[in-house]
Parts: structure tokens; sequence; C-alpha cells
């Protein structure tokens, strides 16, 4: 008997190691801002979001919406009520139950907290009812077509209620959510820690034990570290390493076209600058060769783009598309606006792709006049600088959202958190109400041409190209499925 025990006691032993043994280190090309789903407004925690805190539904490769904590939903005739019943038996990593309550809490909050990144996305929620303890209803000022798109991302994240009045403003040191994995460190710029939740809803197509998420900037570092077995998976592979990693026997690469865009926005609320007048705007945009940036940083592997979404996209708006560089209109513009020879600043991050961009932009500007001047910044302190209206020009990523929405309300909508240039036009507001506030596609199709009309003629920024998201792993990785959101899904990943 005793035998047989020790037996049992090593074939348990044999099948738990694995797992206990498995840490998936995750390269970062920045380090997180508050891991806190109402406050935060970076890809990067995303990135970490997406292994914490699960959301009420989730996206298909379709970028159609699938349940994750409500199974079912239902809008009423006149779009201005939504039922969502949530999945039974759920826990928070407190063990708090994620109920109708925990919902209501977490939206509310989501609406009034102070600082809240996620206000704007779902300003048009009235209010927040408790039908019973698993079924929730929501009641809209009036129909807004992207909800479910916005409870695809953080707006749809739940936290634990008991948590959040617990640690109050502080709730990002210690983020208890209701995702696979649970909390346990953070060292700034050094890592993030979580470990697997044990009982999560559906935790037995989580394999990965712990995950280590670890903020290299340099994409070279990550790479190096990646090829020589100290990190397991890097997101934002530099395209010009995409070939020797496709080449490579002991690494895999996967590739998608993000959501989202790159672009260079203006302060125009900035006294004096040269980027208040919009013809010098104007002139900035005619001297770039999008193609030839991608070119020349990105392999050509970037989609060059004009709009808030790719030439690909099905709500590209086909009436303004991509323009051709032209240097000698851009320095007519120039002469127009009685500043020939403008002098820019022009704030990029500290890593190694963005100030690559900045020279190619600062060479390209320069022939038709400009005097750009480069600004390399940490992630976390341009955001902050943007937040608080000091800089001039922002080479600026946005990872996207599946309704186009996301790409552009919180950027262009007079006072909304991410309007970084401090834009506001009654005409461009009217289309973004408008789009918000029918599900009918032909008009929401005329309410992006007429947002369209507006922004791409007073240029508050210049979108410049969409991304091609590039992941690179180490072999031991299965179950990998690359989204468009970026966001690596861990259900049915597995570390051999």
């Amino acid at each position: 008997m005793l035998r047989l025990a020790a037996a049992c006691l090593v074939a348990g032993l044999a099948l738990t190691a694995p797992l206990s043994a498995q840490t998936l280190r995750y390269g970062l090309m920045e380090d997180p801002d508050a891991l806190d789903p109402t406050l935060a407004r970076t890809f990067a925690s995303r990135m970490v979001f997406a292994a914490l805190c699960d959301k009420l539904v989730d996206i298909g490769p379709d970028l159609k919406p699938v349940p994750q904590l409500a199974t079912a939903w239902e809008l009423s005739p006149d779009e201005k009520t939504l039922t969502m019943t949530l999945r039974p038996g759920v826990r928070f990593h407190d063990g708090e139950p994620v109920n109708a309550a925990a919902a209501k809490f977490s939206i509310e909050r989501h609406l009034k907290l102070p600082g809240s990144q996620r206000r704007g996305e779902i300003a048009p929620i009235d209010s927040v009812e408790v039908v019973d303890d698993l079924t929730f209803r929501i009641t809209l000022k009036q129909p807004f077509a992207p909800l479910m798109a916005q409870f695809t991302d953080r707006a749809g994240m739940l936290v634990s209620p008991k948590a959040a009045e617990r640690l109050g403003d502080k709730f990002a040191t210690g983020p208890v959510c209701a995702g696979p994995f649970r909390f346990v460190e953070r060292v700034p710029q050094d890592r993030i820690v979580v470990e697997r939740f044990p009982d999560y809803w559906n935790k037995d197509q989580i394999q990965i034990q712990r995950i280590e998420f670890r903020p290299i900037p340099d994409t070279t570092v990550r790479l190096t570290n990646l090829r020589a077995g100290q990190l397991d998976l890097l997101e934002r592979l530099a395209p010009t390493d995409a070939p020797q990693v496709a080449r490579d026997a002991k690494l895999k690469l996967a590739s998608t076209y993000e959501l989202g865009f790159q672009s260079v926005l203006f302060n125009l609320g900035r006294a004096g600058s040269p980027v208040a007048d919009p013809r010098v705007r104007a002139a900035f945009e005619l001297s770039l060769d999008r193609a030839a940036i991608s070119q020349v940083v990105f392999n050509g592997e970037f989609l060059p783009g004009n709009q808030w979404v790719s030439p690909k996209h099905p709500d590209y708006v086909k009436e303004y598309p991509l323009p051709k560089r032209d240097v000698a209109k851009a320095k007519a513009l120039l002469a127009e606006a009685g500043q020939p020879k403008p002098q820019i600043t022009l704030m990029v991050y500290a890593n190694s792709e963005a100030p690559q961009v900045g020279q190619v932009i600062q060479a390209m500007t320069k022939e038709a006049g400009f005097d750009v001047k480069l600004q390399a910044t940490d992630f976390t302190t341009a955001l902050d600088l943007a937040d608080k209206g000091q800089y001039e020009a922002y080479l600026y990523n946005w990872s996207g959202r599946p309704d186009p929405d996301g790409n552009t309300f919180s950027f262009l909508s007079c006072k909304a958190p991410l309007n970084y240039p401090r834009y506001c036009n009654e005409g461009a507001d009217a289309a973004l109400q408008a789009e918000r506030g029918s599900v009918d596609p032909e008009k929401r199709k005329a309410a992006w041409k007429a947002l369209a009309d507006k922004v791409l003629s007073d240029r508050p920024g210049v979108y410049l190209m969409h991304r091609k998201l590039l992941w690179a792993y180490s072999p031991k990785i299965s179950g990998f499925v690359p989204y468009p959101d970026g966001l690596v899904r861990f259900t049915g990943l597995k570390l051999d």
C-alpha cells in the first residue's frame, strides 16, 4: 500500500512538474502604464491585460464579438437597451463572484473614476441595472453602434469591487480581475509577473504556469535575447529582421496587419508654432512619401495609409485616396503661409524604430523647407507630455480597435481623452455622433465620409501607415494564433 501511494505520488509529480516549470518569458517593446483597465491607455498594457483581465466579450478572427465573461446578449429593437447574461460560476482572483453587481460596478467605474480613459468609449451609457444575479441591463442615451466592440477591450473588463474599493487609487499596484492569470509582482522597467489562476473558468485550456512580461525597447536586444534563450516570445519584431527569422530553423514567425495606425499629430493649441497654420500642416503631408518610409525603415512591410483605417478596410473612405508626394506644392503652401522654413520639433519614442522614422521624415520634409528637430522621449513621458499639451508634433502609434469608432472618437471628438492635438470641429463632432448613432451600414458609411471631409482637410494629424504586426517565438511554443488586435490569446497556448 505504501509502495502504491509512493508510486501515485511520483506519477502525480510527473504530471504536474511540466506545468509548474512552465514560465513564458514575453519581450515587450515598452513598459506598460497603469495596470488598471479603467486608467490604462497603452498597447503594452493591453498585452498584460490579455492575461490578467477577461472581458465581457472577446473578438474572433473575423473581429466579431464572441462570448467570454458574458455568454449571451440581446439588443432591443430601438437599439437603446442591451441585456447581457454572465457565465455562471466565475470568480475574481480574490475569490469574489463575477456577477451582475460586479459588472454594474465595473462599468460605472469606467464611467465615473477620475482620469478614466474609458469614459469616452462608453459615454452613451445612461444606466446599468442588475436584473438578477447573472443578468444586467444597460440603457443607452441613444443608439450606440460601437458598444459591443468597446466591450471586447478594456471597457469590457470587470474588476473585483472588493479589491477596487480596498485599494482605491492604488488598484494598479495589485489588480484583481477574472482572467486566466493573477498578478504577482511588478518591477518598473524590468518585469511584470503573473501566475496561472487555479480557479479560472476555462482553466483546462491554460497550460502555462507563469508569465514574465519583460520590457525591452530595443528590437535588436529583444531578438538577441530570444536567440539566446532568455525570451520565449517577442512582439513587434523589426520588419527588417523578419527575413532572417523566417530562415532560422530555431525560431518561428507570425504576422498580421494591425487594426490601428501610425501618424504624426500636431499640437493645434501651441501658440506661435508653425503647425497652428493649416497650410503648414498640408505642406508637411505633401512633403512625405509614405511608401518610401515603409521601404527604408520597415523593409516595405508596413502598409501606407492616409486614414484611421487602412486602404484594405471596408470602411476606408475611397473618395480620399492615398495622396502622392508633391514637394513643389508643399513649398508653395509654405510661401503662401509666410513660413518658407518652419522649424518644428517632432517627439518620437526612444526606441530603435521611431527615431529612424523621424530621421526619414526629417530628410523628406527638409526638401520642402522644413527644419525638423527630433526629440527622443521615453514612452510614458511622451504620453504625459502629450496629455499636458507640451509638444509640437508627435510620432504616435495606435494599436487599433475592431470598430473604426475606436480609432476616431477618442482622438477627434472635442475634449476626448486622447485628443492630443486639441482638435475641435463641430462638423467632425456631428459625423462622429452620426456613426455612433446607428448600426445601419449605409448611415455609418455616410458618416465616415463626412468625418473625412473635415479631418483630412483640417489635418490635426497626418496618418502615415498601418503596421504589420510581427511576432518571433521559440518552436517550443505551440497553439499561437496571430490576431489583428496584436494581443496574444493564452488559451490553448503551450510551452513544451
